[in-house]
């Protein structure tokens, strides 16, 4: 971990990244944060008690990202987020747990980010969430090293990053270093409701040089216009050099230029809890690309992956035996 106002993270001593020939690791900057997990039946009683069962885990789009990379097997799996004093230690635990390499700053001032997720535990396991970003928007420019690319194939933006002045600053920083290195950029947007109130027109501009772009089917119409997810890829695709629309039980569509080149079917599930989901799915597809995989098998990967995610409760895969 680092503290907050340092000269950025880089590389921890004698990790033997530095300088490294051939880059084989996945970087992945984004949110890390504190879920409340609470899955009921029925409607929510006003008012009154509704019977819930309720666990706090470990999560955040970008930390979760991380997790199912590593699990999936990609190497050198590193992290960079903020989080508050109170959860570093434990959040940095989890993350080691999973096989990641955490580079945490801890925020003086403001605590981990929570969110409440509110799960239905019918049918369709759709989740609603309350979010306090806390600490993980203010990851800012002083937080980057551009040392945190040595060894790296590949850097992945959790889309969170462009919903606060301080983290947007952060993405262009670690954008300019990315491409003065050739190393591919991701970005997964991460949230249609943000989204909407960032503006399409603002975001793709701020997106402006990532070359995969990993939008859900509501995250993608909301860029491309009230089109269906085949025709959002498409139209996204001329913006972005490929586009996967993720669709959830429907599989997912894959883009480039303008053109959908496949579609994808979902793997039969049992949905439990949709958290992170997409979030599995992304981890998947990276740690497929990074393995040699073209996208059309690395989206067949992340759908069977994230077809595995939603049977368990909690956005993490489950921790090596």
């Amino acid at each position: 971990m680092t503290r907050a106002g340092g000269a950025g993270p880089g590389v921890e001593p004698g990790s033997g990244v530095a300088g490294s020939a051939a880059g084989r690791g996945l970087l992945v900057v984004g949110d890390v944060i504190t879920d409340v997990v609470a899955r009921y039946r029925g409607p929510l009683a006003a008012g009154t008690d509704t019977p819930a069962s309720i666990r706090t885990v470990a999560g955040g789009a970008g930390a979760n990202v991380a997790c199912w990379a590593a699990h999936r097997g990609a190497p050198d799996v590193r992290l960079l987020g903020r989080v508050g004093a109170e959860a570093a230690g434990w959040h940095e635990r989890e993350l080691v747990a999973q096989g990641v390499r955490p580079r945490l700053v801890v925020d003086p001032l403001v605590p981990t980010g929570t969110v409440v997720c509110m799960v239905d535990g019918g049918a369709s396991a759709e989740r609603t969430f309350l979010t306090d970003s806390g600490a993980s928007l203010r990851l800012e420019p002083a937080d980057w090293s551009d040392a945190l690319l040595d060894g790296v194939a590949r850097l992945h933006l959790s889309g969170y990053l462009l919903f606060s002045e301080p983290s947007r600053a952060l993405v262009t920083v670690a954008l300019e270093a990315a491409r003065a290195r050739g190393v591919p950029v991701s970005l997964d947007p991460a949230s249609a409701g943000f989204l909407a109130e960032l503006g399409a027109e603002r975001f793709l501009a701020l997106v402006d040089g990532v070359d995969v772009l990993l939008p859900s089917r509501d995250e993608a119409r909301l860029l491309a216009g009230p089109a269906d997810a085949a025709e959002a890829a498409a139209e996204l695709s001329l913006r972005v050099p490929l586009v996967v629309v993720k669709q959830g039980h429907e599989g997912a569509v894959v883009a480039r230029a303008g053109k959908v080149c496949a579609r994808v079917p979902a793997a039969p599930a049992t949905a439990r809890d949709t958290t992170g989901a997409g979030d599995a799915f992304t981890g998947a597809f990276l740690a497929a690309l990074l393995a040699g995989a073209g996208p059309e098998d690395a989206a067949a990967e992340g759908c069977r992956v994230g077809a595995r995610a939603v049977e368990k409760v909690g956005g993490r895969p489950p921790l090596p035996s």
